[in-house]
């Protein structure tokens, strides 16, 4: 299943400055592990050295943050768009 990734700014570096990229799976999970196929490192900044989402990172799968669908086992049909947003944080 093809998806299209939308990719933060800082992340931009891994994707030689692509703002959305193309990537293959039927899970988060699988779209990661094939994002990171094609941009190594990428999947190390989205996920923590224990598998999770990193605190600050935000996935969506349509209009859905994952944290409160399947997490990484939401499902990713094809066509839909995955947005990684960083969390911003002011005071």
């Amino acid at each position: 299943m093809s998806v299209s990734v939308r990719i933060p700014t800082i992340l931009r570096t891994y994707t030689g400055g692509e703002s959305e990229v193309s990537a293959e799976g039927d899970t988060l999970a699988a779209v990661l592990d094939d994002l990171d196929a094609s941009y190594a490192g990428i999947k190390g900044r989205i996920l923590d050295e224990a598998g999770h989402l990193r605190r600050f990172v935000n996935v969506y799968v349509g209009n859905d943050d994952v944290r409160f669908l399947d997490d990484l086992a939401t499902a990713t049909p094809d066509g839909v768009q995955i947005s990684v947003i960083p969390a911003v944080a002011g005071g």
